[in-house]
């Protein structure tokens, strides 16, 4: 009984002590004062971009806010904005600011009018710059096609981490600078109508996140254009070239659009020539044959394309069999212009040029030679241009020379 009663007389002593403190005796212990906090920004996001980013959030009910400051990099940089609130619902905030490359974590503290203070909010965001640019290289181009629907250009696949989105192809018709876009889904690019291949330069554009605000873009790269255009430019260029037979039914004179010159004309008495289709031959072909004391000399056969060729590189390539004897020389040539290709005397005057193969010995078809040989020129102005075959051939009797042209390319390279 006795430990109760002293039980309840210590619970009442300490009852009576407390009831002695004063109720604000708590203040000593914030002797500076009460910590006011102003209303914090709400639902911060950070989007990325380029050496930059822009920050979103919302503002809600506090009026006495009067400034926002967002730091970063451990406050080393940061910006202040002024605030004044616009209405009594709820201010969106976004601001778009310089922020060197990286991944940041980003402070925003709200202010009023006297200093205090929010609670800091924190959020992460990221600005792209000349790393990023370093993993972005341009979609690859697997070929590039020509038809009379148009020009087709061929993509390969490619490494979707650095975020491509879309390719640029740009190239100029009729004066006029035109671009197409092509998204990473699509595997062909078609230029309708193009059918020949204009100078093409073209570009990647990528996003690096769904977040960001930019795009970043490869520069413009010219596309080496390795085409064969001759359909475009020229006709009757084989296999099996065309002509009209003289009256030995074995040799001809080349059909239209190609020009054979007198020199060029060593059957028939100087009626014809230039052309085979015997009998026997499963195809036409652009020849000169001397046997029979039938010389060739400054003989030229050529066509001019059939419109200018736009400025630059081109390959002339031609298949051919010879037993061209070292005593004679024919060339296949390019000129500039609609009037014909030079005399073998005056080759330096051509584009470009390059000689058949003449190793037969005088007075035998042997060594002989199939093969397939090129040259290459280049313009630096649209213009039209003259392509053939020019040369002279010693008329030695039985065996003479002879050489058979098969078929006959240009090349846009």
């Amino acid at each position: 009984m006795k430990s109760i009663q002293s039980i309840l007389i210590t619970a009442f002593i300490t009852v009576l002590i407390a009831s002695c403190t004063k109720w604000d005796d708590f203040k000593k212990y914030i002797s500076d004062g009460e910590i006011l906090y102003t209303g914090k920004m709400d639902s911060v996001k950070v989007y990325s971009g380029k050496e930059r980013v822009m920050l979103y959030g919302l503002l809600k009910s506090d009026p006495k806010l009067t400034k926002i400051s967002i730091s970063w990099d451990n406050a080393s940089d940061s910006v202040v904005y002024e605030y004044t609130k616009t209405g009594s619902g709820v201010d969106t905030f976004i601001r778009t600011f310089p922020v060197s490359e990286g991944v940041k974590s980003f402070k925003i503290t709200t202010y009023d009018g006297q200093g205090n203070k929010s609670v800091d909010v924190y959020a992460v965001g990221t600005s792209y710059g000349a790393n990023f640019r370093k993993r972005m290289s341009d979609r690859p181009i697997t070929s590039v096609s020509y038809s009379a629907v148009g020009t087709t250009i061929n993509w390969d696949q490619m490494d979707m981490g650095a975020g491509p989105q879309y390719t640029e192809v740009r190239y100029t018709q009729g004066g006029q600078t035109k671009t197409i876009v092509t998204p990473l889904s699509e595997a062909t690019t078609v230029i309708a109508g193009v059918s020949v291949p204009p100078p093409i330069v073209y570009r990647t554009i990528f996003r690096p996140d769904e977040t960001s605000i930019d795009t970043f873009a490869t520069a413009f790269t010219p596309h080496n254009v390795i085409a064969d255009v001759t359909q475009f430019y020229l006709a009757n260029y084989g296999p099996n070239f065309t002509g009209t037979l003289g009256s030995d039914g074995r040799f001809g004179t080349l059909g239209a659009p190609w020009v054979t010159n007198a020199g060029a004309k060593n059957k028939g008495g100087g009626t014809f020539g230039g052309f085979q289709h015997a009998a026997w031959q499963p195809a036409g072909v652009i020849t000169w044959e001397t046997w029979g004391n039938t010389p060739v000399t400054d003989g030229r056969v050529y066509q001019v394309t059939s419109a200018p060729l736009p400025a630059g590189n081109y390959s002339v390539s031609f298949n051919y069999y010879s037993e061209i004897q070292q005593n004679s020389s024919v060339y296949c040539v390019a000129a500039a212009g609609n009037s014909g290709i030079p005399s073998v005397a005056n080759l330096s005057n051509a584009l470009g040029s390059v000689a058949l193969f003449n190793g037969a010995n005088v007075g035998a078809t042997t060594p002989n030679i199939t093969e397939t040989r090129s040259f290459n020129f280049t313009l630096a102005t649209p213009q039209y241009v003259s392509i053939g075959f020019v040369g002279n051939m010693v008329g030695s009797g039985n065996p003479g020379s002879y050489f058979e042209i098969k078929y006959i390319q240009l090349i846009q390279n």
